[in-house]
């Protein structure tokens, strides 16, 4: 589990690639310090495991599912990444719900300055679209943030000068692609507002959520 506060920023050292496979070896510089072999790290959103280590860099494997379903294989040597370590049971809960299993990829349409702030508009499939909300958080490239705007294939962010400094957004550019991982209370809820033709009958309707009390009469 991870909160979508990024901790470090990496770089992309070496790839080995395989015909639908990644292994990366990231150059970092403190994340190391109570790292452990096997552990679950966050680079740009994706949660991987931790293979080799030293005080310097780490390595991790990307298998054929999230190599086809994120933006990794994008990557290049020298590319920057978001890091985050999983979240540590007595640590401080800075951004929301974060499991590090993309959804899927968005394209960054266009980009904007106002004032203080870079708004990025962001296009998806709108079968991501149905998980978000206005108000609602969002991962990008495993940034917590906020949704600001929305269409039924289009979201937008904004990023303070903070989130500008401490991530790799604000290098990004029109037609960039980025990892997306929506919100896991909306998915839940709409899995269960809206079940698959094999989970009939062990989904929530409106009428038992009144009759439990959570709406109105």
């Amino acid at each position: 589990m991870f909160t979508g506060i990024i901790e470090e920023l990496g770089q992309i050292e070496s790839i080995t690639q395989g015909s639908e496979s990644l292994q990366l070896t990231i150059r970092v510089g403190e994340i190391t310090n109570d790292m452990n072999l096997g552990d679950s790290i966050s680079v740009n959103g994706v949660c991987l495991t931790v293979t080799s280590f030293t005080n310097q860099h780490f390595s991790t494997d990307v298998m054929p599912e999230t190599f086809h379903h994120t933006a990794l294989r994008g990557l290049k040597v020298g590319s920057k990444v978001n890091l985050e370590r999983a979240m540590a049971a007595n640590g401080r809960f800075g951004g929301h719900f974060v499991s590090g299993h993309v959804d899927g990829v968005g394209k960054i349409q266009s980009r904007e300055t106002k004032d203080n702030a870079e708004y990025f508009h962001i296009k998806v499939e709108p079968d991501l679209a149905k998980y978000m909300m206005l108000k609602g958080s969002i991962s990008v490239d495993g940034t917590s943030l906020t949704i600001f705007g929305l269409t039924n294939d289009t979201f937008t962010i904004s990023l303070i000068p903070h989130t500008q400094d401490a991530t790799i957004l604000t290098s990004k550019v029109e037609g960039d692609v980025v990892n997306i991982e929506c919100d896991q209370l909306l998915k839940y809820v709409y899995q269960l507002m809206h079940p698959s033709d094999e989970q009939k009958g062990t989904g929530l309707s409106m009428e038992q959520l009144r009759q439990s009390g959570f709406l109105n009469q």
